[in-house]
C-alpha cells in the first residue's frame, strides 16, 4: 500500500472560549479549508476529526475567502464538521498523515489531548507524517514517541509566534506561550515577521507559524506525501 492510499486524519479544536476571557474561539477555517484544498484536488482521501467529536466550533469565518466560500457553500463541508469522529475512536496507523489546524481553540485541548499524543505517535512510528499549522503544534509540545523522548526535541519547527500572540494581545490570555513551549522541549523554532508565510519541513514532521502558512503546508505535506518510501 502506498502512503497515498490511507487518508489523511485533520485534527480541528472542540473549544469554544479563549479562556477566561470569554471571547468565542474554536478552529480557524482557513487553516483548515486551504490544506484540504490542497489535498483533495490531487486526489487524496482526508477525515476531519476533532478532539470531543461532534460540531466543532469555527472561528475566522470568512466566507470573502474564496477557498472558505467554496468549501462551505458548494460542497458536503458542513455535514462532515457536524458529525466529525472524535479522535479516541481513531487509530493513527489508518491514516498516511495527520495536520492538526489551529485556532486558539487548540490552546486549551490539543496540549492535553492524551489521544492527540497517541495519534501523532501511531502516525510517526507508522512512517506516516505529522504537520501543524498556527496553533496546531500545541498538539506536538508533549508528543513523545516510544523511546519515552519529545517528537520536537531537535527537530526544525514553525508556529504562532510569542510576537504575533502579543500583537494580537493574548499574551495574558492563553494558558501558556506555543513558541515558549516547543523550545522548553527542545524544539528548534524558527520565527519569521509576524503574519508572513513560514513553512518548516524537517523530515516527516512539517509546521507553519500562521494562518498565511496553511496553503504551504497543504503544498508540503503533498509533495511529502508523493515521495517514495
Amino acid at each position: 500500500m502506498k502512503p497515498t492510499d490511507k487518508p489523511v486524519l485533520c485534527v480541528v479544536s472542540s473549544h469554544p472560549i479563549k479562556g477566561a476571557s470569554g471571547v468565542p474561539t474554536g478552529f480557524f477555517l482557513a487553516e483548515l479549508t486551504h490544506p484540504l484544498k490542497v489535498l483533495e484536488d490531487a486526489g487524496l482521501k482526508t477525515t476531519i476529526a476533532s478532539i470531543r467529536g461532534g460540531q466543532p466550533p469555527v472561528d475566522g469565518f470568512d466566507l470573502s475567502d474564496p477557498v472558505n466560500a467554496w468549501y462551505w457553500n458548494e460542497t458536503d463541508f458542513q455535514q462532515r464538521l457536524a458529525s466529525t469522529p472524535a479522535l479516541s475512536g481513531l487509530n493513527g496507523t489508518d491514516y498516511s498523515a495527520v495536520f492538526f489546524a489551529g485556532g486558539h481553540g487548540t490552546m486549551w485541548d490539543f496540549r492535553d489531548s492524551q489521544d492527540a499524543q497517541r495519534i501523532i505517535r501511531e502516525v510517526y512510528e507508522s512512517n506516516g507524517i505529522v504537520s501543524a499549522v498556527c496553533h496546531g503544534p500545541a498538539a506536538l509540545v508533549d508528543a513523545k514517541l516510544s523511546s519515552g523522548e519529545y517528537l520536537v526535541k531537535g527537530k526544525n519547527v514553525a508556529a504562532f509566534t510569542n510576537k504575533e500572540e502579543e500583537e494580537v494581545h493574548t499574551t495574558d490570555v492563553v494558558p501558556f506561550l506555543l513558541e515558549t513551549a516547543l523550545r522548553e522541549h527542545g524544539a528548534l523554532h524558527h520565527g519569521a515577521p509576524n503574519w508572513s508565510e513560514n513553512v518548516v519541513t524537517d523530515g516527516r514532521l512539517i509546521t507553519g507559524q500562521n494562518p498565511a502558512s496553511a496553503h504551504g503546508v497543504g503544498v508540503a505535506l503533498l509533495n511529502a506525501l508523493r515521495q517514495p518510501t
